[in-house]
C-alpha cells in the first residue's frame, strides 16, 4: 500500500482533451478528485514555456501543480501559493551537455540545413533548440546529418522529433542530452524522494517516448497514434521495459481510456489501492 504518489503528466493530447477523439464525460472531474488528494504530487511535463501552461490550466480547468517540467525538460518550476519558481539546480545538471554553448551558437550547427525553420522566440530557450520539419520527409538522414554535426563538435545533444497530429507539422527540440522528459521526471523523482514504486508517467507522442519505454511506470493513453503505441512497444522491447508500459484501453469506470480517462486507468493498473483517491470509499 503506497501513501505517496508522484504523478507526472504530459499536457497536450494526453491531460488536455485537444486532439481528435473524444473525451469521457467524467475524465477530468475524477483526475481533479485525484490531484486533491493529499498524498498526490502532480507535476505537468510538456513541451510548452510557462505562459502556455498557464494557458491550459485556465483553458481547461485543470488543478494546479506542484511541479512543471517545462520546454520539452530544459526548465523545472516549483508552484508555491501560485508562485512559480524555476528550479536553478536542474539548470547546473544540464548544463555541461552542451560545452558552454548556447541557443545562438547551436543554432549556427545547423543554419545550413534548408529541412529546419526555427520555431518562435517564445518556443526557444537558453537549453531549448526548436525547429518545425515538413511532416512530409523522412527525418531521418536530417537526424543523422545533424547528430554528425554535433559529434565533430563534442556537444552531446539529444534530438527529439514528434509529429502534431492537429497541424500534421514536424517539430524538432535540440536538448542538452540529459535533458529530456526522461531526465528531469527522474532528477524529480529523486529530489522528492520518490521512487519507482510511487511514480507513475503518462504521455501520448514520440516526445514522450524516453519515459515511456524507461523503468518508470508509464501509461500510453488510448489516443495515441498507431505509429506511437509501435514505437514504444518496440523500444520497450529491446530495453526489457515492457512491464512499466501500460497501454490505455478504456472500460476503468466505464470511460474510455483517452486523456485523462487514461492516466487514471494506467495509475489504477499500477497502484490498484489509489483507486479510492478517485471515487472515494463508495
Amino acid at each position: 500500500m503506497t501513501d505517496r504518489l508522484l504523478l507526472c503528466t504530459d499536457l497536450d493530447r494526453t491531460l488536455l482533451p485537444n486532439g481528435n477523439v473524444p473525451e469521457s464525460a467524467m475524465a477530468r472531474v475524477y483526475f481533479k478528485a485525484l490531484a486533491r488528494h493529499p498524498g498526490a504530487t502532480l507535476a505537468y511535463v510538456t513541451g510548452r514555456h510557462q505562459a502556455l501552461v498557464q494557458q491550459a490550466i485556465a483553458e481547461y480547468d485543470l488543478p494546479l501543480p506542484d511541479y512543471v517540467i517545462g520546454d520539452v525538460g530544459t526548465t523545472i518550476y516549483q508552484i508555491v501559493d501560485h508562485e512559480w519558481q524555476e528550479w536553478s539546480q536542474w539548470s547546473h545538471e544540464i548544463e555541461p551537455d552542451w560545452a558552454g554553448r548556447e541557443h545562438a551558437e547551436m543554432h549556427r550547427l545547423f543554419s545550413e540545413l534548408s529541412e529546419l525553420t526555427l520555431q518562435e522566440g517564445a518556443k526557444q530557450n537558453r537549453f531549448k533548440l526548436s525547429y518545425y520539419v515538413s511532416a512530409a520527409i523522412d527525418p531521418k538522414p536530417l537526424l543523422t546529418e545533424m547528430r554528425k554535426r554535433l559529434a565533430s563538435h563534442s556537444t552531446r545533444a539529444e534530438l527529439i522529433y514528434s509529429v502534431d497530429e492537429t497541424t500534421r507539422t514536424g517539430l524538432l527540440d535540440v536538448l542538452p542530452a540529459c535533458a529530456t522528459k526522461f531526465h528531469a521526471v527522474e532528477f524529480l523523482m529523486k529530489q522528492l524522494g520518490f521512487c519507482l514504486d510511487n511514480t507513475v508517467f503518462a504521455g501520448d507522442s514520440g516526445n514522450d517516448l524516453p519515459v515511456l519505454t524507461s523503468p518508470i511506470n508509464s501509461v500510453l493513453v488510448a489516443n495515441a497514434t498507431d505509429e506511437v503505441r509501435k514505437q514504444a512497444l518496440q523500444l520497450a522491447r529491446e530495453q526489457s521495459t515492457e512491464q512499466s508500459l501500460y497501454l490505455a484501453e478504456g472500460g476503468f469506470l466505464g470511460m474510455n481510456g483517452n486523456y485523462s480517462a487514461g492516466i487514471l486507468e494506467g495509475v489504477v493498473h499500477y497502484l490498484p489501492e489509489i483507486k479510492h483517491w478517485i471515487i472515494g470509499d463508495e
